[in-house]
């Protein structure tokens, strides 16, 4: 049995490579997700066979965290959904934690352990990444949804305390591993989760798909943690992979912000709502009506789409329009930004719901190079990734950050409900400009309303 279920994890760990592969084209994505359902399925299934389960407890456990998972999944809206990734890397890195601790309940002191020192760490590491995941992606959720105020929390000394807190947590750690001592490893939990909410509440909104990334990561290796800890091949290599997978992702994203892991991390950005250059002029309101004619001559259209079109749930009726402007003889395009929305491929995921053609989304370089060219760029919601200010402005916080030059197209209609600043709370220069017209209201109402006006 022992070695059929070892054969089976690596069958298991197969799967899930290869589904990761296929998750890299929008063409092999759905299968590449049931591939690796299929390899977790196995390995769920052969664990089971291990004998001195409870099997009470297991079935118990699935039904409560089925019906969970269910109501959770049926009830969230697009909008929510950053949230909800947040939550699921949060209880990962609770798993994890309590995986560590309940093998240290089960063993007592490791003083039947083969490798007592090397349980131990696993142990305190597994709690470690585990506790600051947890209480970290906690935040992120209270952030995100609003019932925490978004920008950066600062007060005196912070770092400072971090700093020191971090090095507690390995100190008290090392007693751990050498002394087996209950009230080290209790300790040892405490501060991780203390840690978690100290880390994340100095991290503005608009770093939050960076950090909701790097979150992911963690809980990822805190998972391969827990495989050290209880000696399964298949979870060390699914950590392994869900980390690496992670932490890739998080490069790409500050790369795309033109920022490093560590300014992301302790930069504090929107502590203060950002500090940028008066702007001079004013915002130019226009109908609907007016920019039906402008877009019923146009010959090339890009959609720019942000979080503002999450909340008003317009995809659809976004593509309705783009399709219409094909119809019409337009060539469309959506622009998408690596970090537009609050969580990475938040965008993406919106668009592939609408059955928006993949081979329409471009992504910024390649749409930035042809931007002189469009006859009507289309913000819907979009802040900070449009913000001119970022190649302009020296005391923009966001300055030097790539962004998708809509400000270079010929016509720029932007979408907002109000003339309020962003998530990030910075004031968006390109509202400013000449060739800028706002249109005000509900981004679907407004969508609905062109659309109509093309059909009249």
């Amino acid at each position: 049995m022992e070695y059929l279920i070892n054969i089976s994890y690596i069958v298991a760990s197969v799967l899930f490579i290869f589904g990761i592969k296929m998750l890299g084209s929008a063409d092999t994505a759905r299968k590449g997700n049931s591939i690796s359902a299929l390899g977790m399925l196995l390995a769920v299934v052969v664990t089971l066979l291990e004998s001195g389960l409870s099997y009470t407890w297991i079935i118990a456990g699935l039904i409560i965290g089925s019906a969970i998972g269910v109501v959770a999944a049926k009830r969230v809206q697009m909008t929510g959904m950053p949230e909800l990734v947040a939550l699921f890397n949060g209880f990962g890195g609770l798993a994890s934690l309590l995986v560590g601790w309940a093998e240290f309940a089960k063993a007592g002191n490791f003083d039947d352990s083969e490798y007592p020192v090397f349980t131990g760490c696993a142990v305190v590491f597994a709690i470690l990444v585990g506790g600051i995941t947890f209480t970290g992606s906690l935040i992120a959720y209270l952030k995100l949804s609003g019932k925490m105020g978004g920008s950066a929390t600062n007060f005196p000394g912070q770092k400072i305390i971090n700093l020191l807190l971090f090095i507690a947590l390995l100190v008290v750690g090392g007693v751990f591993v050498a002394t087996n001592a209950a009230w080290a490893l209790y300790l040892v939990i405490a501060l991780s989760l203390a840690l978690g909410v100290l880390g994340v509440i100095p991290i503005g909104g608009g770093d939050m798909p960076v950090v909701i990334s790097f979150l992911n990561s963690f809980s990822g290796i805190a998972a391969s943690a827990a495989g050290f800890v209880i000696l399964n091949n298949v979870l060390i290599v699914a950590g392994c992979l869900v980390g690496a997978s992670g932490i890739i992702l998080t490069v790409i994203m500050c790369k795309a912000m033109n920022r490093t892991l560590g300014n992301v991390l302790f930069g504090s950005f929107g502590a203060t709502g950002g500090k940028a250059q008066e702007v001079e002029g004013e915002m130019k309101a226009l109908s609907t009506e007016d920019a039906y004619y402008i877009l019923e001559s146009a010959e090339s259209v890009i959609f720019v789409p942000g979080y503002g079109m999450a909340v008003a749930q317009a995809q659809h009726a976004v593509k309705e329009l783009g399709q219409i402007l094909e119809n019409n003889g337009a060539e469309v395009r959506y622009a998408i930004h690596p970090v537009a929305g609050r969580m990475p491929g938040h965008m993406n995921v919106l668009l592939a719901e609408a059955d928006v053609p993949y081979e329409q989304l471009c992504e910024m370089d390649d749409v930035n190079a042809i931007m002189e060219s469009v006859d009507v760029a289309i913000v819907i919601g979009a802040n900070d990734v449009v913000n001119p200010a970022a190649g302009e402005d020296e005391s923009s916080p966001i300055y030097g950050m790539p962004i998708i030059n809509v400000h270079q197209a010929k016509t720029v209609f932007a979408l907002k409900r109000g003339q309020g600043a962003g998530f990030s709370g910075l004031v968006n220069t390109l509202f400013f400009r000449e060739n800028t017209r706002m249109i005000y209201g509900d981004a679907k109402a407004t969508m609905n309303d062109l659309v109509g006006q093309f059909k009249d």
